[in-house]
């Protein structure tokens, strides 16, 4: 079920569900997916697993309890979107108009 209040509240169809827990360890353990312990589930067993909540309405009410549950600890989510912050090496670039850096422009390195 954690797996499809993820795939709700961050809009992911379900290989991108599949790929976005692959490629976040926040979102794994969210879930409680130990790669080291047990597979990870593919886009089709997620359309399987979503099937039946959906045939039946449980989507919507688990939803609705949820929402209950956060509002009642004041607390409340919206849908989002994931963003892929990975640091890459890349040559500096001076591609504006004065062919000189931007001076609000900062550079890091990785590790």
């Amino acid at each position: 079920m954690r797996i499809h209040f993820i795939q709700h509240w961050f809009n992911l169809a379900h290989l991108a569900c599949e790929e976005a827990l692959y490629g976040g360890s926040s979102l794994r353990r969210f879930v409680g997916i130990d790669l080291g312990r047990e597979p990870m589930p593919d886009a089709t067993t997620l359309l399987k697993s979503r099937r039946g909540p959906n045939e039946h309405k449980l989507g919507e009410a688990l939803f609705a309890k949820v929402g209950q549950e956060l509002q009642a600890r004041s607390s409340k989510v919206n849908t989002g979107t994931i963003v892929d912050a990975t640091i890459i090496d890349a040559p500096s670039s001076t591609k504006n108009a004065d062919k000189a850096r931007a001076p609000e422009m900062h550079q890091t390195r990785k590790g």
